[in-house]
């Protein structure tokens, strides 16, 4: 399978780095085809410009953008990795939706019906926060970040979401609490929809 991972995370010592790796080894094992796009590291440009808006209204995006859409076009299976902060996607990955999420690209209207374009893709995403699930509940958090990301982005775009990880207390996790997630990660990468 045709495997593309979206990473956003600017500390290579990271427990999202460490997640990223977890993965990677998981689909190196399975003889997969994988690309990585670390959005730090290729220095993606986050900021959605006026030239970029005139430009999706005329059916034109530009040479960053349209690489990534390349990536995109290209796999069959996505994994989006990335912190939750002030409670939602870093700057980046937000922009990296914004610009390469394109009109056109990922979704359309069709008579003023919304159609996402981006449908027989599977996508998993991988989060970690700080807080703990018991106070993202209790704030409604839970279901804020679900319908904002999920609903809004993923679903929207037309992916089909196999799994969605919200790794919580993650900046006090111990060993123990991370090598349940990595068990969990890899469980999911074992399922029969990733080894067609």
């Amino acid at each position: 399978m045709r495997h593309l991972i979206i990473y956003a995370h600017p500390n290579e010592k990271s427990l999202n780095n460490h997640l990223l790796q977890t993965v990677i080894e998981n689909l190196e094992r399975g003889n997969h085809e994988i690309e990585i796009r670390d959005l730090n590291t290729i220095g993606f440009n986050p900021v959605f410009s006026l030239e970029d808006m005139q430009g999706q209204m005329a059916g034109k995006v530009s040479d960053d953008v349209k690489t990534e859409q390349n990536y995109i076009s290209w796999a069959e299976q996505i994994t989006f990795i990335y912190p939750i902060w002030w409670t939602g996607m870093p700057a980046i990955m937000k922009g990296y939706i914004d610009r390469v999420f394109s009109y056109g690209f990922a979704y359309r209207y069709d008579q003023g019906i919304q159609k996402g374009l981006l449908k027989g893709k599977k996508a998993v995403i991988i989060n970690t926060h700080g807080k703990s699930h018991e106070e993202y509940e209790r704030m409604g958090m839970d279901k804020a970040l679900t319908l904002t990301s999920d609903n809004g982005i993923f679903l929207y775009s037309g992916f089909e979401i196999i799994q969605h990880f919200f790794f919580d207390k993650a900046d006090k996790a111990s060993p123990g609490e991370v090598d349940i997630w990595k068990e969990q990660i890899m469980n999911t990468y074992s399922q029969p929809v990733f080894n067609l």
